[in-house]
């Protein structure tokens, strides 16, 4: 089977390219009563919608072009869950009224990358554990297993590729941890989730800020990489479009 990876690098350099501009209009903007700084680039809307076309494109093309791609309307991007009762997530495609995929897409910035990393890596593994234990449940019904998807861009930067001490005085660190960067970090964490079926493929893409201009990025590692996302991800497609043929 021969999967259509299409431009993807090219479509992920234009979705970089507009993460990074979206956050420049943001931080430009002044407001009265507007939250300024770092912060307000947050929270200034889904700020990874360039990557959308790049998903849409791969469902497109592997076999599920009638396929439904949510990634806007709330109502649409909400899933049950086990512990909770819903949990929005960023993108999911369906077929049939069927969930053929549920995606998530992430970013941090600096300067603060400690806390963040710490809320994102428990947002990513309690949100996969909860669908999970759901599915378990049969909340979807007589279905086949859907992909589930993280994927995070970090700025590339200093602080984020330097070695943070951890100290834990009472039982030691896993080795993997000690000495590593915020970014080595985030591969752990997605190699992790990967090889305890958390997600089905989860990849860090690292950026710098003058990738406004390039939407230039760099993977941390294959396993991690953009690569293996959208080949998993089309892959996922091209087996469930041949099962339902």
């Amino acid at each position: 089977m021969k999967l259509e990876l299409g431009n993807y690098e090219e479509l992920a350099r234009i979705g970089i390219h507009q993460f990074w501009s979206g956050r420049s209009s943001a931080l430009s903007v002044s407001e009265p009563g507007a939250q300024g700084g770092e912060r307000q680039g947050v929270l200034s809307g889904k700020n990874l919608d360039g990557f959308l076309a790049l998903i849409e494109e791969l469902v497109r093309n592997n076999g599920l072009p009638e396929a439904i791609v949510h990634s806007s309307s709330r109502p649409n991007l909400t899933l049950p869950g086990f512990y909770r009762p819903t949990k929005l997530w960023d993108v999911l495609i369906l077929q049939d009224d069927k969930l053929v995929a549920a995606i998530e897409l992430k970013s941090q910035v600096g300067p603060s990358f400690g806390n963040n990393f710490n809320n994102r890596t428990e947002e990513a593994i309690g949100t996969a554990h909860d669908l999970w234990t759901a599915i378990r449940e049969n909340v979807l019904g007589d279905q086949p297993r859907p992909f589930l998807g993280w994927l995070i861009l970090v700025e590339d930067c200093q602080k984020s590729r330097t070695p943070v001490r951890e100290r834990s005085p009472h039982f030691p660190v896993f080795p993997e941890f000690q000495g590593s960067s915020y970014l080595q970090r985030y591969d752990i964490l997605c190699q992790k989730m990967m090889r305890e079926q958390l997600y089905t493929q989860a990849s860090v893409l690292a950026s710098p800020r003058e990738a406004i201009e390039t939407g230039a990025f760099e993977d941390m590692s294959k396993s991690t990489s953009l690569k293996s996302f959208v080949a998993g991800l089309a892959a996922h497609v091209a087996a469930w479009a041949t099962v339902n043929a």
